[in-house]
């Protein structure tokens, strides 16, 4: 794998910021199923310091306090989207009806510090008809959106929203890992109402809970998760550098960013939280 270094000038002012960073852009080639290279580029943008966030005495640090958008921007960006909005103690993606972020002011939002192994727990509750998505090991690829490097707990209106009909055996269906994992037993309430979502990675092992039943276990960088992208939409002949990036999730040190999906609709997130795991 060729790597050469691509430096950009940027600043930002982030509250709980570790300091202003010099972006450091990563470009790196993978070979595609033609062995053609396919490019892509890693950036390096500001990240903040847990220590400056509430820890209570069990080790959950709050990673939202329900006023401000502290310690968060968007995926890609160095300032949070003008489509997300605090509303009533929650974050609220205010929807464009446009699909996936596809609105000039949306577009994902993520926590910006990378997590390895750890804990996290949050609350959600969709509009009628509406998708979202809570991703983990986000890697920020350039021109790419969040979910070609990371895996996704889906977030969705299974009653009403027609992604839950596709897929296979419900896998597109609220806290599945989107097109590969169906969340059995599926004990998501009804659109308006609050769900509590939690997710568990330790070393490679992670478990989707959904109104505090474990729903999903999956292994990442082993032989079932190969096998599993092999038959999902983000397989190799399908999506090469999806899979290139999916395969190594979380990359040569296997953390990344936790985010929250922008799919073009009215979903709130509240009571976000985070426990690292040793």
């Amino acid at each position: 794998m060729k790597k050469s270094l691509l430096v950009i000038g940027a600043t930002i002012l982030l509250h709980a910021c570790s300091g202003n960073k010099t972006t450091d852009t990563l470009k790196q080639e993978v070979m595609n199923i033609n062995d053609a290279p396919v490019e892509f580029h890693l950036l390096d943008l500001p990240t903040v310091d847990l220590d400056s966030f509430n820890r209570d005495q069990d080790g959950w640090i709050d990673i939202f306090d329900g006023k401000t958008f502290t310690g968060w921007r968007g995926y890609n960006k160095m300032f949070v989207p003008g489509k997300w909005s605090i509303e009533d103690g929650s974050i609220k993606i205010n929807g464009s009806g446009s699909g996936e972020a596809h609105d000039t002011d949306g577009g994902d939002l993520i926590f910006a510090h990378k997590f390895k192994n750890f804990e996290l727990e949050f609350d959600w509750k969709v509009a009628k008809g509406s998708n979202s998505g809570v991703f983990i090991y986000i890697q920020e690829v350039e021109g790419q959106p969040s979910y070609i490097s990371a895996p996704e707990y889906q977030i969705l209106d299974n009653e009403n929203h027609p992604d839950a009909k596709l897929g296979k055996d419900g896998n597109r269906m609220s806290a599945s890992l989107y097109d590969m994992i169906p969340a059995k037993p599926q004990n998501a309430k009804p659109y308006g109402e609050w769900n509590k979502g939690r997710i568990s990675c330790f070393k490679g092992t992670v478990i989707h809970y959904q109104n505090n039943e474990a729903v999903v276990e999956y292994h990442l960088w082993t032989s079932q998760w190969k096998e599993m992208l092999d038959k999902s939409k983000f397989s190799k002949d399908k999506w090469p550098l999806a899979y290139e990036l999916l395969v190594n999730c979380g990359g040569n040190n296997q953390e990344g960013f936790i985010g929250l999906q922008d799919h073009g609709d009215d979903v709130w997130f509240r009571n976000l939280r985070v426990r690292i795991l040793n």
